[in-house]
């Protein structure tokens, strides 16, 4: 299964737009803006989160923001996708498309606007890079011993 590497690109709360991770400061992180590719340092009580670690609820679980971009990206073949900026009810009709089961209550329009002004400034910026996803590490390594004792019942 594919989708999109969001390593090291981050969101900042009370600041606009998307940021790339530069290095570990003492008092904090020191960060890229993608818009205007200037250096700040994001304070350690800043209220910063990794877009690698975002995801949106579903009625059933919770679907990371890489699927989503992947889902957007493979249903835009590959180009921009809606604005952020067209009518609310088109928003979260085209929301409903990507992610059908998404929870309507906990999922807010600010939330879906984001998604999409995301997905949009990573295309810009040419950072949506597809990729294999790594498999859920949740089965146990079988113990080769254990595979000859039941190969020998």
């Amino acid at each position: 299964m594919k989708t999109i590497q969001l390593k090291d690109i981050m969101a900042i709360s009370g600041k606009g737009g998307l940021f790339k991770f530069i290095a570990q400061a003492r008092n904090g992180i020191v960060v890229e803006s993608l818009e205007d590719h200037k250096r700040h340092v994001a304070p350690a009580t800043a209220r910063v989160s990794s877009l690698e670690d975002i995801a949106i609820f579903t009625i059933k679980e919770e679907v990371p923001l890489a699927d989503i971009f992947f889902t957007i990206h493979e249903k835009s073949d590959g180009q921009e996708t809606l604005s952020h900026k067209v009518p609310v009810e088109e928003l979260k009709s085209y929301f409903k498309e990507l992610v059908p089961e998404y929870d309507e209550d906990r999922v807010y329009v600010s939330d879906i606007k984001k998604v999409f002004q995301w997905y949009n400034q990573l295309k810009q910026k040419d950072l949506l890079e597809v990729i294999e996803k790594e498999k859920d590490q949740k089965e146990e390594p079988v113990d080769q011993s254990e595979k000859e004792q039941d190969a020998a019942k």
